[in-house]
């Protein structure tokens, strides 16, 4: 169950439908964002989608996201993991905070694509 944030703050079920659509379209950012920060190095991640799962791979690097209803946990090669919250309004929601999908899906996918010196050069500017 989540809260509604706007009305009474009762709790309301997200329709599985929504669910569906908004797993979907994370799975099609992560497409996107992997596909442009691979453009000028010519390299690709793949990215596989299931109801319950989407698993992105690049090299040795890889981001596993699997899906309770509208929960995510999400677990990166390194052993790193954490819990986020799918919204009725598009948001990834951890603990109180809400964060576009977007910029989410485009973080991950900086983080997968990018060689580590590049992060660093990038995180300086």
């Amino acid at each position: 169950m989540t809260f509604g944030r706007p009305g009474a703050g009762s709790p309301v079920a997200l329709d599985p439908r929504l669910v569906a659509e908004l797993w979907i379209s994370l799975a099609s950012l992560l497409r996107s964002y992997t596909a442009v920060h691979g453009l000028h190095s010519n390299r690709e991640a793949a990215v596989e989608l299931t109801a319950e799962k989407i698993t992105v791979r690049h090299g040795e690097k890889w981001l596993r996201l699997i899906r309770n209803h509208a929960i995510l946990t999400w677990t990166r090669e390194n052993g790193s993991m954490g819990t986020m919250e799918l919204t009725e309004a598009g948001t990834l929601r951890s603990g109180t905070q809400d964060e576009a999908m977007d910029l989410v899906a485009e973080q991950w996918a900086r983080d997968l694509m990018l060689k580590s010196s590049q992060l660093e050069s990038h995180g300086s500017e």
